[in-house]
């Protein structure tokens, strides 16, 4: 069948072939998605009229798929072919979305495509993975205004490694890019998150900034429609300051018309930690100016907020993030060009990276001077608004069975203060520290995150004072001028901090029994025993002895390392799981995280591990590949390293995971780790991983085996 798009209907030229009969597979297909409202949907979304579903019905009830599109076949997969976008579509989704998900999967069975193209030569498509393509190649024809689609056979036999790489270096960064300005505010103003009905957007601008306030007063002018309260924050902020916005949450203005990139999903803001590894990605995929922007706009939150938030959102100012700014700035101030202009910039930006360590990282609350160790710690008070409904049940659940209250319930009078908790109030103010950790949730604290010195932030802050001693010493001839500071910053300065708290890391953290780094306990005074990938952060940063980075590496492989990468825990320390009371959490095993595997990859390669990284970095890759290749191109934020698969659906979901015809997201980091992972391996491993070959066929044997860890 031959169509094409006529104004508000579908013209059709007769079928090269006559019907075989039996209509009742497409017609199943359209009665459900009639009755479902998927076909309507798509209809309505792309535009077609009433009488293009109406001769499109008719035509599909009258042929099947294998009596269509036999003759004229093409025999040179190399030939281009065009189709027209929107029937195709509609064809293509009635012969392959068994599951009517909107996606072509290895749920949807043995699938296979025939159609013909606008020459009348037939195709036969057969497997997931080219029906796939196909989908998503006339998705993006289609978002793109086209009517018709050229291509080739060979294009959709596209290697899923090569394609998935491409994809994130020219769609998925460009999908994820946001800016605010008066272009960018209808796009960033969305919240899944926080899904209160409001009258107003509410915008918050710093006082300080004159500039912005003044600018997007104009922009509220000029669109009322996006009902824009414009709400200016004091120059500190402080805890009565949050208190004041109340339930009125909004967006937090970042430098005006400087792009940034999201993680993605329901994290449509710039958030902390994702932002080095995105900028990671963003550097190796050539986009140095848009890296060089997300370095910007870190130290605009530094300067106007205060401290680089866990994402600029008013419900995120009293915490932070796990601290990479120092890291950020290297990596791209690494790559470049060495001007005056450039060296301004740098100094500019190392100012703030100070001002960051020393009024957030190395002050009361979040200091403990006893130990000269830094812990996380969230300022404010109450459960978090950006926290999706039910995620509180199991916190809630024991004081509201007390009180005869369904948890909602319970919550709900918490909040309005009709009930007074102590105890609950406590718990959540250690709740929001797990958030700020950048892990949450997991059992890893058992909701004491404020008691711990935790081995991956203490790293971090080695890694900031050797990051600062260094760029001092190279950049600056070894002192630094502060703005408005007596004495000047020197190398010698920075390298006696990190000296001290490498020291101290050494002397709380590590376990020289079982050769791996804990998390210190300093109210008990004693080691956490909770077995976690972020034991292998001394190792990124640099701050282990090459003896004690071989028992971390023996360790985590015999402890964390599963088929498809290092699990975030030991399933041991995550303990039983069950409902309502005890349910899985997602930094916990059998999870993995793509921040752990590139902190784990970087940092055996600092070490000279390089084939340990290899072997690490193929599980990871390989596994993404495999997934996006079966899974519709499908790029979610963390994966079951233990199964290999996709489907973590835990706490949240899976953010990536829900998506229509094609992704144009994947998600922040993850895209980054794929990225990361490739250029890590060889030319020999490469050629591998693009065969799907074992991981047995590539590295020694003795390594490979997972058995025996769960």
């Amino acid at each position: 069948m031959i169509f094409t798009q006529t104004g508000s209907g579908v013209a059709t030229t007769t079928p090269s072939c006559a019907a075989s009969g039996k209509p009742g597979f497409l017609t199943r297909h359209v009665l459900f998605f009639q009755s479902s409202g998927v076909f309507n949907g798509w209809m309505n979304t792309h535009h077609l009229g009433a009488s293009a579903l109406s001769t499109w019905i008719l035509l599909l009830s009258s042929c099947t798929i294998s009596g269509c599109a036999t003759s004229g076949k093409v025999s040179d997969p190399t030939a281009k072919f065009t189709v027209s976008v929107e029937p195709t579509v509609l064809q293509l989704l009635l012969a392959a979305d068994h599951d009517h998900d909107q996606k072509i999967t290895l749920h949807d069975g043995p699938v296979e495509f025939r159609f013909q193209d606008q020459e009348k030569r037939g195709h036969l498509l057969r497997g997931a993975y080219p029906l796939s393509v196909f989908l998503q190649s006339l998705a993006l024809a289609h978002d793109q205004g086209a009517g018709e689609l050229t291509l080739s056979e060979t294009e959709l036999a596209e290697n899923p490694v090569d394609r998935t790489s491409r994809l994130i270096r020219e769609i998925f960064w460009d999908g994820l890019t946001r800016r605010t300005d008066e272009q960018g505010l209808i796009h960033n103003l969305q919240d899944s998150k926080n899904t209160a009905q409001k009258a107003k957007n509410h915008l918050y601008v710093p006082l300080a900034d004159r500039a912005a306030v003044h600018y997007f007063e104009g922009v509220q002018k000029r669109h009322p429609e996006l009902r824009l309260e414009i709400r200016q924050t004091p120059r500190k902020i402080t805890s009565a300051f949050m208190d004041f916005i109340g339930d009125r949450h909004g967006l937090l203005s970042l430098k005006v018309g400087t792009p940034y990139v999201v993680p993605g999903g329901r994290f449509n803001e710039m958030y902390g930690w994702d932002s080095y590894f995105i900028t990671r990605g963003l550097l190796l995929d050539q986009k140095t100016e848009l890296a060089r922007s997300m370095v910007d706009n870190h130290a605009y939150q530094i300067r106007y907020y205060g401290k680089i938030l866990n994402a600029n959102r008013s419900y995120y100012l009293s915490r932070s993030q796990p601290p990479f700014f120092t890291s950020m700035l290297r990596a791209v101030h690494e790559k470049l060009p060495r001007t005056g202009e450039n060296k301004v910039w740098l100094r500019d930006q190392l100012r703030w990276a100070i001002e960051e360590y020393r009024t957030v990282w190395t002050v009361p609350p979040r200091l403990i001077r006893s130990h000269n160790l830094s812990r996380y710690f969230d300022e404010g008070h109450g459960p978090g608004p950006e926290v999706e409904v039910g995620a509180y049940d199991a916190i809630v659940a024991p004081f509201a069975r007390a009180a005869g209250l369904s948890p909602a319930d319970y919550l709900a009078k918490y909040e309005k203060g009709q009930v007074s908790n102590k105890k609950l109030e406590a718990t959540f103010k250690q709740d929001r520290t797990v958030r700020e950790t950048g892990h949450d949730t997991t059992y890893r604290f058992d909701l004491r995150a404020n008691d711990f010195l935790t081995v991956d932030l203490n790293s971090l802050l080695y890694k900031y004072e050797t990051d600062i001693a260094e760029l001092i010493e190279k950049e600056f001839g070894g002192s630094f001028e502060v703005p408005g500071q007596k004495q000047p910053e020197t190398t010698a300065a920075w390298r006696k901090l990190a000296n001290t708290r490498r020291n101290e890391i050494n002397r709380r953290c590590w376990n020289a029994e079982k050769g791996f780094y804990f998390d210190y306990d300093f109210v008990n005074e004693k080691q956490s025993n909770y077995v976690s990938a972020t034991g292998l952060y001394p190792l990124w940063a640099g701050l282990a002895t090459p003896e004690q980075a071989r028992k971390v590496v023996d360790f985590a492989t015999k402890n964390l390392e599963f088929s498809a990468g290092l699990a975030a825990s030991t399933e041991a320390s995550r303990g039983p799981v069950h409902l309502p009371d005890r349910p899985q959490r997602q930094w916990d095993f059998p999870y993995g995280w793509p921040p752990h595997q590139i902190i784990a990859w970087d940092g055996l390669t600092r070490y000279g591990l390089i084939e340990d990284a290899q072997r690490l970095a193929y599980r990871w890759v390989s596994m993404m590949a495999r997934n996006a290749r079966d899974f519709n191109g499908m790029v979610t934020e963390k994966y079951n390293v233990v199964t290999g698969s996709h489907e973590a659906f835990v706490e949240y979901g899976n953010v990536g995971s829900k998506f229509s015809y094609i992704t144009k997201e994947g998600f922040g980091w993850t895209n980054a780790s794929f990225q990361i992972g490739l250029r890590l391996l060889s030319s020999e491993q490469l050629k591998a991983l693009t065969a799907f070959k074992p991981l047995n066929e590539v590295f020694n044997p003795a390594l490979t085996s997972v058995s025996g860890k769960r």
